[in-house]
């Protein structure tokens, strides 16, 4: 069959093949809230492919977060010097995501851009009750690991797992063939996510039919308004935070440092892929930060795999607009496990494909919000991945050369130069 033999249906469907996800979920964003605008409450019908698609994705979690997070901890190579490397670097990029969520949090609760919409949940997951503080804390160990796995206990699944990573690590070669069903059973995870993320616009499209049909239009401006939260507060974390941990635990000037990771943080606004800017980020560091090749090659892929700065700060600003859309209040235990959630979670799900949306759905699901809110960040996310991955290797980058600094393997005559070296090379060529 020839170019020319092409039925229309047939051209479109190869058009369809070509667009990146992101446009197919935006583009079923866009058609659901147009069919519910026209259709009315007649587009009710279309919800059950929306609750197919967050059924698809609640079946995700439990096994995609167990498997993916003894991976990550078991892929860490336990030498003495690289351990010590490594556990700073860990430290460090938790305790920049929990700062990260908490500015989230903190722009969540001031902008408040769910107020008002007033959405219905379909099932009574708003009337959950929060756990005190103490509950919380002492709910964190499962005392049945296997009942916590089928109950989708999350804050005691992260818990289970990290402990059994650790262990696997410590009996050495012995449990190599453990980790290695891990590495398989996490793999068949990827690409199961893959499948049902490709499956996204058709959900999308049936839940936002749904929103509008039942709603209206209203549901566009507090859109807007989280667009508007995301991006301020990366600009915070990135020129506010990381400049104040260069200063305090680098001595070293943060203009230099932003002046080095131009290139870096270009690429990662454009690809939105934290793990396709790593060539870049190891120049940046090597070359205009001065940070040592050993150093770089180690802590920047780690921190590919395990920082989440900027998804963690679009976890508090979503998850609150998603408890104000559909009117439920959060105590403070929840912001305190919507904290310890997501820095947990960021070790196991980093590198996987969609893993905003797969992170948020395990927040919404931790706290007792509805998963409808996923439909309505879904449209959105595309805009808001391109500041996040900006957040997530501007992080990267950041402990790497304050770890660098820490262990002496940072030239500061490199780091404090006025033209990179990337930059020197374009001028004598």
């Amino acid at each position: 069959m020839t170019a020319n033999s092409l039925t229309p249906s047939s051209s479109l469907r190869a058009r369809w093949k070509q667009l990146d996800l992101w446009v197919k979920i935006l583009l079923g964003m866009v058609a659901g809230l147009a069919t519910g605008a026209l259709m009315g409450e007649g587009a009710l019908i279309f919800k059950p492919l929306g609750s197919l698609f967050v059924n698809a994705i609640k079946m995700l979690i439990v096994p995609l977060v167990f498997c993916s997070l003894i991976v990550g901890i078991t892929s860490m190579e336990d030498t003495r010097r690289m351990g010590r490397i490594g556990l700073k670097s860990l430290i460090i990029y938790l305790a920049t995501t929990a700062v990260a969520i908490s500015i989230g949090l903190l722009l969540g609760h001031v902008m408040a851009p769910g107020e008002g919409l007033n959405l219905i949940a379909s099932t009574d997951q708003a009337a959950k009750e929060a756990p005190t503080l103490v509950q919380t804390i002492v709910g964190l160990i499962p005392s049945n690991p296997v009942k916590a796995l089928a109950a989708g206990n999350i804050l005691q699944i992260i818990v289970f797992a990290v402990a059994l990573g650790v262990s696997l690590n410590l009996i050495g070669e012995k449990g190599k063939p453990a980790v290695a069903v891990f590495e398989s059973l996490s793999e068949a995870m990827y690409k199961l996510t893959g499948i049902i993320m490709s499956l996204a616009p058709i959900g999308v499209f049936g839940l936002m039919a749904w929103v509008a049909g039942s709603y209206g239009l209203d549901v566009l401006m507090p859109l807007i308004k989280v667009v508007a939260a995301v991006y301020i507060g990366c600009a915070l974390h990135i020129f506010g935070f990381y400049s104040l941990m260069l200063s305090l635990f680098g001595r070293l000037n943060p203009l230099n440092f932003f002046r080095g990771i131009r290139s870096a943080q270009s690429i990662a606004f454009t690809t939105s892929s934290s793990a396709g800017t790593l060539p870049a980020s190891l120049d940046n560091a090597q070359k205009n930060l001065g940070v040592s090749k050993g150093i770089s090659s180690f802590v920047l892929p780690l921190g590919a795999t395990i920082n989440m700065d900027g998804t963690a700060l679009y976890q508090g600003v979503t998850a609150l607009f998603v408890a104000q859309a559909f009117g439920i209040d959060l105590g403070m235990s929840d912001y305190i496990t919507i904290i310890i959630t997501s820095t947990l979670a960021s070790v196991g799900t980093a590198g996987v494909p969609g893993a905003g949306l797969i992170m948020l759905s395990l927040v919404l699901t931790t706290v007792g919000l509805p998963m409808e809110g996923v439909a309505l960040i879904a449209g959105i996310d595309r805009i808001l991945d391109m500041a996040r991955t900006v957040v997530n290797v501007s992080g990267d980058l950041m402990v790497t050369t304050v770890v660098g600094r820490s262990e002496n393997e940072l030239d500061l005559q490199t780091y404090n130069s006025d033209t990179s070296t990337s930059e020197k090379a374009e001028q004598i060529a």
